[in-house]
């Protein structure tokens, strides 16, 4: 038995030698090697050709076995390991520590500017961004403590005992109901007794309302929630804006900053095109700011700053209209971005969408114009402040317009949650997505340029051909335009346009629907550049010390030609009021060439749905038209000279 026990002891001696033997080799220089518990180790009889193997080290990188690297380089490796791992394992308290220093930084910054210098405009702007940020931080981290909170079991007990009582007052229809009563007593105060003109327009926005109920694709099914909400927020908006001193001096000052940041693009377009470039206007100054604006765009993407904004005001949207979160995002979207580039973000959803949520998307991008565009036409002097508050206007507009033409009768399949998850781009920092906004919009200005260069050679081809039939039968000057002018002549008077401007709108409308919006722009900035002509003239006139200057002017036919500077303002004035009208009326995707970009975009996005596409996208062409032109109806409503 002893012998054996010995037996069996020399036998395990044996293999813990053998396995000693196995899991490690010394080389020459004594250098000792993990063999099979290192997974980047492999056998030099695996090798190919004889070369030497290649190690895997801790980091993920290959060296040479054979190969020593020094003391020196042992000794970097070890500290750079070292600082690796403490940044990995304290990154959260870095970043804390970083950020409360920045913070820091700038709030000295801030308290002492307020010190040095207060009152400007500067100071304001400062003071605004500064509040504005730090109401955004604060919010961000309540809704980071809200989610973390794993006590919240009894709080949404509470909320959904609350939602349940809200839901039994109506109050998604009484609130809206009551404001547009209140709306309407003000309306009868204010605007009916004192500037009775105005209340054509009211009977512009009861009719496109009854328009689009009588052509609705099932008027029984109509939920009035969506339409007086939309209708609500319009009036509200436009009552903040035309009919309160800060409320039009607040979007007077936020034109003039985005007026000043647009002119910006002078340097760039300087540096690449030489000091004289202004002399081909269009191209060398208006479409480089839609390269400009696009890249500030992307970059605000990146940073997450579109994403909130975005959803913030879908989930508004959504909370007051009671529309499908795939819908509302989308409108939300439509304020800042284009008609093909807003349904992005609902793209995953297309698919499954019901035709009602398909045409208010579709809507969406017919009733409003993308940022870049908006800039385009702010540098052909279309009043700035009136197109910011048509675009934010015109979101709860396409949706209300939406969903009385064409009302939801199916139930809806997706949850609230798989839509507000908006993701950031691809890019691996700001300088990246910098370089990807400027190489986006090459698409967006060549597609400006080359419809603008179609549209308006068939403009002149048309006009050359309607000219030719008319001077066949004696009719002398038969032109597009002016078939437009007499055509919606009805439209141009229901949204309030002053009677003598009513064809020239008239002809800007139709324009815009049969060509597209940025020609109609471009004509309405003809009348906005003469305006500005002539109160200069006026102005040098009444302000004359040497008494050389007359200040008279005549009409030529439609045109009014200065005596004092010899210049002719071409198809004359047009009032101020019908100027702002028409830049609510015209703000929007809604003409016939949109309705094939909006087909190819989503029916990219969603090919099985095409059919359904083309099937809806004549309506919601009309609704997208019929959204801009109520929203120039509350402006005609509320506007004063």
């Amino acid at each position: 038995m002893a012998e054996l026990k010995k037996v069996n002891t020399y036998n395990n001696d044996i293999n813990t030698y053998n396995n000693d033997i196995k899991l490690t080799e010394v080389d020459l220089n004594g250098k000792v090697h993990q063999a099979h518990d290192n997974k980047g180790f492999q056998d030099e009889a695996d090798a190919p050709n004889g070369l030497p193997v290649l190690v895997n080290d801790y980091d993920g990188s290959q060296t040479n076995p054979d190969e020593d690297p020094g003391c020196f380089s042992r000794a970097v490796n070890r500290i750079q390991t070292a600082v690796s791992r403490f940044f990995e394992t304290n990154r959260h308290v870095i970043k804390a520590v970083v950020l409360l220093v920045l913070l820091a930084a700038y709030f000295s910054y801030f308290a002492y500017a307020m010190y040095y210098r207060f009152g400007d405009e500067g100071s304001w702007r400062l003071l605004i961004v500064t509040i504005l940020c730090a109401l955004g931080i604060v919010f961000k981290t309540f809704l980071k403590y809200r989610r973390s909170d794993d006590n919240g079991n009894d709080s949404r007990w509470k909320l959904s005992k609350l939602r349940k009582f809200l839901g039994k007052l109506r109050l998604p229809i009484v609130i809206p109901i009551v404001a547009i009563v209140a709306i309407l007593i003000y309306v009868i105060v204010d605007v009916a007794l004192d500037r009775p003109r105005n209340m054509i327009s009211a009977g512009g926005i009861v009719f496109f309302l009854g328009f689009c109920f009588v052509f609705s694709n099932n008027p029984a099914k109509v939920k009035w929630r969506p339409v007086l909400w939309g209708l609500a927020l319009q009036l509200l908006f436009a009552l903040l804006i035309l009919r309160t001193s800060w409320g039009h001096d607040a979007f007077q000052w936020l034109a003039d900053r985005i007026t000043e940041f647009l002119a910006y693009t002078d340097a760039g377009s300087i540096f690449v095109f030489g000091e004289v470039y202004d002399q081909h206007y269009f191209a060398f100054k208006v479409l480089p700011v839609v390269v400009y604006f696009s890249t500030f765009v992307a970059m605000l993407y990146y940073l997450g700053v579109m994403q909130v904004a975005i959803k913030v005001i879908g989930q508004f949207l959504a909370l007051c209209l009671g529309t499908s979160p795939s819908e509302s995002i989308n409108a939300a979207g439509n304020i800042f971005l284009g008609m093909t580039e807003a349904p992005l973000m609902v793209r995953p959803f297309l698919k499954d969408m019901t035709k009602s949520e398909i045409h208010a998307v579709m809507t969406g991008g017919f009733a409003t114009i993308a940022g870049g565009v908006m800039a385009a036409y702010i540098l052909y002097k279309v009043p700035a402040n009136h197109l910011l508050s048509a675009s934010v206007m015109s979101a709860p507009a396409a949706l209300a317009m939406a969903k009385l033409f064409y009302p939801e009768t199916v139930n809806k399949k997706h949850n609230a949650k798989d839509f507000y998850n908006i993701p950031k781009g691809t890019e691996k920092n700001l300088i990246e997505a910098a370089s990807n906004g400027a190489s986006m919009s090459v698409k967006v200005v060549a597609n400006i340029a080359v419809n603008l260069i179609a549209f308006v050679a068939l403009l002149h081809f048309v006009n050359a051909s309607l000219t030719w039939f008319g001077d066949r039968v004696g009719v002398e000057n038969l032109t597009f335009q002016l078939v437009c002018s007499y055509l919606f002549w009805p439209l141009s008077f229901l949204m309030g346009v002053d009677q003598d401007d009513c064809r020239t709108i008239g002809e800007l409308i139709g324009t815009k629907i049969l060509l597209n919006e940025f020609v109609a722009y471009v004509d309405l900035s003809k009348y906005i550049n003469n305006q500005i002509t002539f109160d200069e003239y006026w102005s040098n006139f009444t302000s004359n010390s040497t008494a050389n200057l007359t200040g008279v002017w005549t009409y030529i036919d439609d045109d009014i030609y200065l005596n004092d500077t010899q210049v002719t303002l071409t198809h004359g004035l047009i009032s101020r009021r019908s100027v702002v009208i028409a830049t609510y009326a015209l703000c929007g995707f809604s003409n016939l060439s949109s309705m094939g970009m909006q087909l190819g975009a989503l029916g990219a996005m969603a090919p099985e749905r095409k059919g359904d596409l083309s099937k809806i996208v004549f309506r919601a062409m009309l609704a997208g038209n019929v959204a801009c032109f109520l929203t120039a109806c509350i402006a005609g409503l509320f506007y004063t000279s």
